[in-house]
């Protein structure tokens, strides 16, 4: 049985004041999430002040984004063992707007996520297709290619030390989602894909769903199958609304 994973990408967004609330918000309603674990991805810059927030709560913790170097000079980066440093658990590695924005390859994705499991970081690998790939029908090769570049670095038994997050970027703040059905299809092939190098890692990785998931929606795509969790954008800078996405993963 996979535990339901929550995690809440607050992309670049709060303030001291905001991000203390946010936290106070998600504590105080806690106790009514009973199967789902619950993380919060804040800026770099917030990250000390949530660790302390959650310090004693059960909620993990995690980062945006890591470099692939352990130190260096790559100025305005940050490296795997300063996330440890602070108390990071997971990492969130190859987000479209990393891959889109700002250009990273599957190579160069896949290297930081060999970084982040050397330092101890738990990777949130995302991968996923652009509306144009999905118009084509290019989605699985897409998807495939995103995966393959991981396993080729570090074998397939790393993909069992991590979470992967499908995101398809055409549903990413655009307030479109994949239908229940449409998202289970391309979980179903991943964990698919993994089975046919190693059933024992396709059982346990945990496949997040990672397009506008919501409180509508969570429980239709929490019932699927292959679908274990969401990896949070907008919802998770509500506590109300992160709460409830955690509810619908209760067993």
């Amino acid at each position: 049985m996979r535990q339901p994973l929550v995690a809440g990408n607050w992309k670049m967004n709060g303030s001291l004041d905001s991000v203390t609330a946010l936290i106070e918000g998600i504590q105080a309603g806690l106790d009514t999430v009973s199967t789902a674990e619950m993380a919060v991805c804040p800026p770099f810059v917030y990250i000390p002040r949530v660790a302390g927030l959650l310090e004693g709560s059960g909620i993990s913790l995690g980062a945006q984004d890591v470099n692939d170097q352990e130190s260096g000079a790559h100025t305005g980066e940050v490296a795997p063992g300063m996330l440890t440093d602070i108390g990071c658990r997971y990492v969130i590695v190859g987000h479209s707007e990393r891959r889109s924005i700002y250009g990273e390859s599957d190579e160069f994705t896949a290297r930081k996520f060999a970084a982040a499991r050397k330092a101890g970081l738990v990777p949130i690998l995302c991968v996923g297709e652009t509306l144009e790939e999905r118009e084509e029908g290019v989605t699985e090769q897409v998807v495939a290619r995103q995966l393959d570049a991981v396993i080729d670095l570090e074998g397939i038994g790393a993909i069992g030390e991590c979470v992967i997050a499908y995101e398809p970027v055409w549903a990413i703040g655009t307030g479109k989602t994949a239908t229940p059905d449409q998202a289970q299809e391309v979980h179903a092939f991943i964990r698919g894909k993994l089975a046919t190098l190693d059933t024992d890692v396709a059982d346990k990785v945990r496949i997040l769903y990672g397009g506008s998931m919501n409180p509508g929606n969570a429980a239709d795509l929490l019932a699927m199958a292959d679908i274990d969790g969401g990896l949070i954008g907008g919802a998770s800078l509500k506590p109300e609304d992160f709460l409830d996405i955690g509810r619908a993963g209760n067993a």
